[in-house]
């Protein structure tokens, strides 16, 4: 089964950093979709909070197809994501559902993992 990721940020085509960016060129697009939830500016890169409640809001962005477990480790570690302590992690990888071309599909996330300040609402 393939592994998909709704990228939001960073991750999106075009928008990686240079460290990243080798790493997000091996992600195989599958096309755009909205995921229920809200982005925050939390500084140099946006944040978003996953919530399936209709009044959430919507978060757009890309599916991408995962070529590998190797592919997904890395991305992990760009984003914080330590599976083994993921309190502790600058975000964590979930997986919610995205709407794309009219169904929902099961996606990979990366969720920001600290308080939102008033600011960044």
């Amino acid at each position: 089964m393939a592994i998909c990721l709704f990228a939001y940020g960073t991750l999106r085509e075009g928008r990686a950093p240079r460290e990243i960016a080798k790493t997000v060129a091996q992600l195989r697009p599958i096309g755009k979709g909205v995921a229920r939830g809200r982005v925050y500016d939390v500084g140099a890169y946006p944040g978003a909070i996953f919530d399936s409640r209709e009044a959430a809001g919507e978060v757009e962005g890309e599916v991408f197809e995962v070529p590998d477990e190797v592919v997904l480790k890395a991305l992990d570690d760009y984003e914080g994501f330590d599976p083994d302590d993921p309190a502790a992690s600058l975000f964590v990888r979930r997986n919610i559902e995205v709407r794309m071309n009219g169904k929902d599909i099961g996606c990979w996330a990366y969720q920001y993992n600290r308080q939102i300040s008033e600011a960044a609402r």
